[in-house]
């Protein structure tokens, strides 16, 4: 199994992301992108000792960006929509604001 920290980078803190926290017990973090579904339910198991009901992943694209006359793109990146069991919550990330 790999290291539960490894798995998860980090959360994602948007007013979108905030609500559906709130709403709908979802949290959202960016995740390695060699990561499968099985990895990252056992990893916000483990860190934040809670129940994982489902999770979805979404590869994003790189965006292409500019600046000046120097072009690029930004980082490709997965995120991961974690819903958990009806009763459990991070509270953490809702009142980590």
């Amino acid at each position: 199994m790999k290291d539960p920290y490894s798995v998860i980078i980090k959360p994602i803190m948007s007013e979108k992301s905030l609500n559906l926290a709130k709403e709908q017990r979802k949290y959202v973090f960016e995740v390695s992108r060699d990561a499968s579904k099985i990895d990252i339910k056992k990893a916000v198991e483990d860190i934040f000792k809670v129940k994982v009901e489902k999770v979805a992943v979404i590869n994003e694209k790189p965006k292409p960006k500019r600046l000046g006359l120097s072009q690029g793109y930004t980082s490709k990146r997965k995120k991961a929509i974690v819903t958990l069991q009806p009763g459990y919550k991070i509270e953490e990330l809702i009142s980590g604001v």
